[in-house]
């Protein structure tokens, strides 16, 4: 080789995998015996320029010939060179370039260079300084073939030897088919044509073993150039072949793990996750792939075990993901959401106690642990022709909360460790979902518990309606909300119906429900006016706004609500209701005829417009009506309008003799998802009517001689009513109650009895003080008229009344009364 390099201006600089260079072929004297186009286009200089000639007609002359001379032994010995250049243009300016030079050997151990240079700024990284310490084939083995035009080898390197084991001195003279038959050798071949052709660089990328590692397949990428001689004539074909293997795999890596990001973790469902592990893993990754959650992470719940712990059992795992390549899944040792007790001494058992994964390259199936264990799924696995295993745990905060497991049988190259690698980033994308899933889960569980405790339990509507609730909380991905229903016993055989919505979801609309829950049955024992009512909870509800205001926000949240508030009495069969900005009731009569009441609407509470009233509606019921309060939820969703759920709910509950559970049933049932977007609650409830012998009422006149009259009056109905066992204690409330309204009235009062689920003593009047009790001094005479009354009855209060007041007590009836 001549002076064709120096290494003063030769600066060492890595190789790029795949040559996009210009070619020039050089023989042992430094003469230029084959051009490329490529090279044409790069330095300026046409084939017929430059071949024939010397190789410093295109790179500057040396500035020390017994450098140069250096240079030249090194390359010899150490088979080729990498590094940078100045190579000079035709027009007479200088390009720094990547220079690699490559020795190829000839018949008769003849000897030539291959040279290739390359624009710098194409690199992906630059150049660096320093004088050549390592030989460019040591670091990046490029298989270089010289075909001549009838495409049988003229000149090979020694590199080329490790990508397909052909040895040397077996090449020359022959063509790629003759040496390697076979498809890609064909393929290989007709590109070449093309290239001899066209004279245009071609590239194309195979795959086959290679001598060095048979264990599994290899990809290549083979570039091929055409050698022009002087006068533009192929000279042959020359082709570079790298193994890009680890690129692909890197490439084909990433795309899997772009994957994860997009396929894994969709839905806030831990067992979901785990069947969308399984399904991206097969068949990018592995033949077969199963997915074990720890049984109590299958039930949102986190594992108790840490890593690392060695107390306490194995944990139990249930198959949560399940795929394989195989279609008949039956066949195969998998069955998903079956429950799995590995083996305390498997790898398994291992794997969930110490937090690391196992990679077994050839599976043995004849013996171990959890072959003996469990023989018939052991020979499930022999059939399965499961050869290669690796175990992964799933981790999450020093916590396993499970497993992984990839399998191979179609795919004979056993598991490595750059797989490994790849599984373990994958179970960690999804452990990450996992591990959201399951903190959801616990937040979802926490407001789930206080929003079902904070709701009644059970509702009774004594002598007034008959009753019958549900309620279905959202979706996971909505999270519970702050739906709520009530049903408040109220004096005189009254009862509330309740139901409300606070805007928003998680556990803070849940913990504003019960406050708001809380403040409605506080405001219903004033017995207001529903109208009264909810202005009463506007105030309440903007109070809590400003209480839990956050001075730093410029603009506060605003916790809003609906509530729907009806009172019904089953005397007079009236309902008096009023809404605030809550979807209005449906009334449904004996004969499934649907009405919605005209009942204005009213703001949401909690915005700030108390300026405008509420106003209540009041109806008559005939008794065996059917009232259903509801939220949202039910009637509402992104497809539909509300008259549509309105008419679809009022459908459902149109059948006369259904049960009021059938009916609940079937409103739930009509919506379009089982798991709503939104909380669902539905409060019905079907009118009852107090019978007029159950009532007994008198008008007294304003006089203290009244009082006996009134008890008189009091045990004679008891006693028709065979109630004789409270006459004793009736009589003296009821003394206490008219002798109070004769002191604090000016005008006549009345007394009620109703015989109902309790009975229950009203004494209205026309003064609007209502009763107080206070502590008298021991020698006061009066004042201890309440304090009798409140020991007497089993609760006792006042209300409003149109005109004037009513005092009321209960008492509980004898055992043996029928209500």
């Amino acid at each position: 080789m001549t002076n064709t390099d120096h290494t003063s201006i030769a600066e060492p600089a890595t190789p790029r995998e795949i040559p996009d260079a210009a070619i020039a072929m050089v023989d042992a004297e430094g003469t230029v015996m084959g051009w490329t186009q490529a090279a044409e286009q790069l330095v300026g200089y046409s084939a017929g320029e430059v071949v024939g000639r010397s190789a410093t007609h295109v790179l500057p002359p040396p500035e020390d010939a017994g450098r140069a001379s250096v240079f030249a032994e090194q390359c010899r010995a150490q088979g080729g060179w990498s590094g940078t250049v100045a190579v000079r243009h035709r027009d007479g300016h200088t390009l720094t370039m990547t220079l690699r030079v490559s020795l190829l050997w000839g018949q008769d151990a003849g000897t030539r260079w291959l040279v290739s240079v390359t624009d710098i700024g194409a690199l992906s990284s630059g150049a660096t300084n320093g004088p050549v310490r390592e030989s460019l084939l040591a670091r990046a083995p490029i298989g270089i073939v010289v075909y001549d035009p009838r495409l049988r080898c003229a000149w090979v390197n020694d590199a080329m030897e490790r990508h397909d084991g052909v040895p040397r001195h077996r090449r020359f003279g022959r063509r790629l088919t003759a040496l390697l038959p076979g498809f890609e050798a064909e393929a290989l071949e007709v590109v070449m044509r093309q290239v001899l052709e066209s004279g245009n660089t071609m590239v194309h990328e195979y795959r086959a073993w290679p001598p060095a590692d048979q264990r599994r397949e290899h990809a290549f990428s083979a570039s091929f150039f055409c050698l022009q001689g002087a006068d533009g004539t192929p000279l042959g074909v020359c082709s570079m072949t790298v193994d890009v293997t680890g690129n692909r795999r890197a490439r084909e890596r990433l795309a899997i793990l772009s994957e994860a990001g997009t396929r894994i973790g969709s839905t806030l469902d831990v067992m979901q996750t785990g069947q969308e592990l399984a399904d991206l893993a097969v068949p990018l990754l592995a033949d077969h792939a199963i997915v074990d959650l720890v049984e109590s992470v299958s039930f949102g719940l986190e594992p108790s075990a840490r890593i690392g712990t060695t107390s306490g059992r194995t944990p139990p795992l249930r198959r949560a993901g399940l795929a394989t390549i195989d279609p008949d899944v039956p066949t195969l040792p998998f069955v998903r959401e079956e429950v799995i007790h590995p083996h305390p001494s498997s790898s398994f058992a291992a794997a969930l106690r110490t937090g690391r994964s196992h990679l077994e390259p050839v599976l043995d199936t004849q013996a171990g642990p959890w072959v003996d264990h469990d023989p018939v799924r052991a020979q499930k696995v022999r059939d399965s022709g499961i050869h290669s295993l690796m175990v992964v745990p799933i981790r999450a905060r020093r916590s396993v909360l499970g497993l992984a497991l990839f399998g191979r049988s179609e795919e004979q190259t056993p598991f490595q460790e750059d797989d490994l690698l790849l599984a373990e980033e994958l179970v960690t994308r999804a452990a990450l979902s996992l591990d959201n899933a399951l903190q959801y889960a616990r937040e979802r569980t926490a407001t789930l518990t206080l929003q079902r405790d904070l709701l009644p339990h059970h509702v009774r509507g004594g002598a007034a309606v008959e009753v019958a609730s549900r309620y279905v909380p959202a979706d996971m991905d909505h999270g519970v909300g702050g739906d709520w229903f009530d049903l408040i016993e109220l004096s005189g055989a009254r009862v509330a119906l309740v139901v409300g919505d606070v805007v928003g979801h998680g556990i803070n609309a849940a913990a504003t429900m019960g406050r708001l829950r809380t403040a409605v049955r506080t405001l219903a024992d004033l017995d207001l006016p529903p109208d009264e009512l909810l202005a009463h909870l506007d105030d309440t509800v903007r109070r809590l706004n400003d209480e839990d205001a956050d001075p730093s926000d410029e603009v506060p949240a605003v916790a809003g609500a609906t509530c729907l508030y009806a009172v019904y009495d089953p005397i007079t069969r009236r309902c008096t209701m009023a809404r605030a900005g809550h979807p209005p009731p449906l009334i449904i009569d004996a004969q499934g005829q649907v009405t919605i009441p005209d009942l204005p609407a009213g703001a949401p509470l909690g915005l700030g417009l108390g300026l405008v009233p509420f106003e209540s509606a009041e109806l008559e019921l005939p008794e065996g009506s059917l009232l259903a309060l509801y939220s949202d939820g039910l009637v509402e969703s992104r497809d539909n309008d509300i008259d549509v759920g309105l008419h679809r709910l009022g459908a459902a509950l149109a059948q006369p003799g259904s049960s009021l559970k059938d009916l609940c049933s079937r409103a739930i049932e009509t919506l379009p998802t089982q798991e709503p977007a939104d909380d669902v609650t539905l409060l019905l409830a079907r009118t009852r009517a107090l019978q007029p012998a159950q009532v007994a009422s008198w008008d007294l006149p304003n006089e203290l001689a009244t009082v006996p009259t009134a008890r008189h009056l009091v045990a004679r109905q008891l006693s028709e009513w065979g109630l004789e066992p409270l006459v004793t204690p009736v009589e003296l409330i009821v003394s206490e109650l008219v002798t109070n309204a004769i002191r604090h009235c000016d005008g006549p009062s009345r007394l009620r009895l109703i015989q109902h689920r309790v009975l229950t003593c009203e004494v209205s009047d026309t003064n609007t003080s209502h009763p107080r009790p206070r502590h008298p001094h021991t020698l006061d005479e009066h004042g201890r008229g309440l304090f009798l009354v409140a020991q007497l009855s089993r609760r006792w209060g006042s209300r409003f009344a149109t005109d004037g007041k009513v005092v009321w007590a209960e008492h509980n009836l004898p055992s043996t009364a029928v209500a």
